[in-house]
């Protein structure tokens, strides 16, 4: 390889580099803009539905203040919304942004589990159950 070539070759290295760099720094700050779309469906005005529209509401804004967007659906009255997203219990949590999709189903009660769920909080910063007997 002439020296020519070998500088040309190392000027294109450290501008891919550089741009991985630039793309993993992008990636990072994103992360903290990330919006959230969830969608909560619930099964008509009983005193679970309402328990866990406040629980994903206060998580929301506790977590997510101006980065979310949530809509409840009541199966009852959009039966279609439901079957289009194989609910099959309800109340149903579908996180839909960002990727991966993932499903609750509950009262949201266990906050926990739900933050390690919409990766707002890491897996091993939970403690674990003890168990019961």
């Amino acid at each position: 390889m002439t020296s020519a070539r070998f500088l040309k070759y190392k000027q294109d290295m450290k501008k891919t580099i550089n741009d991985q760099i630039e793309i993993f720094e992008k990636a990072i700050k994103g992360s903290e803009d990330k919006k959230y779309v969830l969608r909560l469906y619930v099964a008509g005005a009983t005193p679970r539905s309402t328990q866990s529209i406040i629980n994903i509401k206060n998580i929301c804004e506790e977590r997510l203040k101006g980065r979310y967007e949530l809509e409840v659906i009541d199966i009852y009255q959009q039966p279609g919304l439901a079957k289009g997203e194989q609910i099959i219990a309800a109340p149903t949590l579908v996180k839909k942004l960002p990727p991966p999709l993932r499903k609750f189903i509950g009262n949201l009660a266990d906050v926990e589990r739900i933050l390690v769920g919409l990766d707002l909080k890491p897996k091993d910063e939970v403690k674990p159950e003890p168990d019961k007997k």
